[in-house]
C-alpha cells in the first residue's frame, strides 16, 4: 500500500467558500492613492518629454544632451503612468477582464 500524506489534501470545507469572502475577492472600489500616483506619473512624463524635446531643439544648457536626458526621463515616467491609468480607465468603464485589483498597492 502506498503512503499518502494527508497534510496537504483538500477537504470539502476548503472547497466551499462563504459569500462574504466571494464579495471581498471582487471588490471593485477605485484605489485613490494608486490612481493619484498613476496620473501624476503620466502628467510628469508628458511634461518631461515635451520639455526635453524643447530643450534639445533650442540647445538649452549648451548642447542637446540635456534635452535628450529629460526626454528619456519623461519616457520612463510616462510608460508606467500610461499603463496604470489605462487599466484604471478600463476598470472604471467596466470592460471585461479589467478591475482595480490589477493595480498594485502603494
Amino acid at each position: 500500500m502506498a503512503y499518502v500524506d494527508h497534510a496537504f489534501s483538500i477537504s470539502d470545507e476548503d472547497i466551499m467558500m462563504d459569500t462574504d469572502s466571494i464579495f471581498t475577492l471582487h471588490n471593485n472600489k477605485p484605489p485613490i492613492k494608486e490612481l493619484a500616483l498613476a496620473v501624476s506619473l503620466l502628467v510628469f512624463g508628458v511634461a518631461g518629454i515635451i520639455s526635453g524635446i524643447l530643450m534639445a531643439v533650442n540647445r538649452v544648457g549648451g548642447d542637446t544632451g540635456h534635452g535628450l536626458f529629460f526626454a528619456v526621463l519623461g519616457a520612463v515616467l510616462f510608460i508606467p503612468g500610461f499603463y496604470y491609468t489605462r487599466l484604471a480607465y478600463y476598470a472604471y468603464k467596466g470592460y471585461k477582464g479589467f478591475s482595480f485589483s490589477n493595480i498594485p498597492p502603494v
